[in-house]
């Protein structure tokens, strides 16, 4: 680069300022003369944004699928042996029934246990402070919101069933009828004694309460 003759009666800043657009001179004369660094300079800013758009539609993408399947994911509050709350939404364990809380059940040798509530705890328990993740499959029988619940990467409907604490919905999904079966064939939870179907058990529940409203009217 050619020197800058420095003059006396110039002040430093003068003379930087000099320097800099004599810089700038030469530069702009090499990217003329290189055709190619001259494109790359004009289009660099325009390459930049296309990278960031790119990178910012990659994300959305990521994402997208997980949102419009309505998926759901945090530490999760167990209503029940077969309802649980994330971040506020409460959520039926897609394809499974389990007892109420308030619902009894009998052992092998007639001693009548709460299985609705060891159903809960035992759930709670294998949730622990993991991470659920819920995908949305369809409304539940009750009305409320059914999902496909993963903790610790296994199925959570899958769980309660094959250890007895639930019963497979075979009027929502045929998918849990073998882990029944399994809990069957070994007897493990509700199949090592005697128990109400859970549905007949709220049906006998309405029934009464519906009994008990009508006797008090009269």
């Amino acid at each position: 680069m050619t020197a800058v003759p420095v003059h006396r009666g110039q002040t430093a800043r003068q003379n930087a300022q000099a320097l800099r657009a004599r810089s700038v001179a030469g530069k702009n004369a090499t990217m003329v003369g290189d055709p190619a660094r001259f494109r790359n300079e004009l289009c660099r800013p325009f390459v930049d944004s296309f990278l960031m758009t790119r990178s910012m539609l990659a994300l959305l993408l990521l994402c997208g699928p997980a949102a419009a399947a309505g998926t759901i994911s945090g530490p999760a509050t167990v209503i029940d042996g077969d309802t649980i709350e994330v971040h506020g939404t409460r959520i039926n364990l897609y394809g499974i029934d389990a007892p109420e809380t308030a619902q009894s059940c009998q052992t092998v040798t007639g001693r009548e246990y709460r299985c609705g509530r060891e159903a809960a705890q035992a759930l709670s328990a294998h949730i622990g402070s993991g991470v659920v993740t819920c995908e949305r499959r369809e409304n539940s029988a009750a009305g409320g919101i059914a999902g496909l619940c993963l903790a610790h990467g296994e199925d959570l409907s899958a769980w309660m069933v094959t250890r007895g604490y639930a019963l497979a919905s075979r009027q929502v999904t045929a998918a849990y009828t073998s882990q029944e079966g399994q809990a069957w064939a070994t007897r493990r939870g509700l199949w090592a004694g005697t128990f109400e179907k859970p549905a007949d058990w709220r049906q006998d529940r309405r029934r009464m309460e519906a009994s008990a409203g009508a006797s008090t009217a009269d």
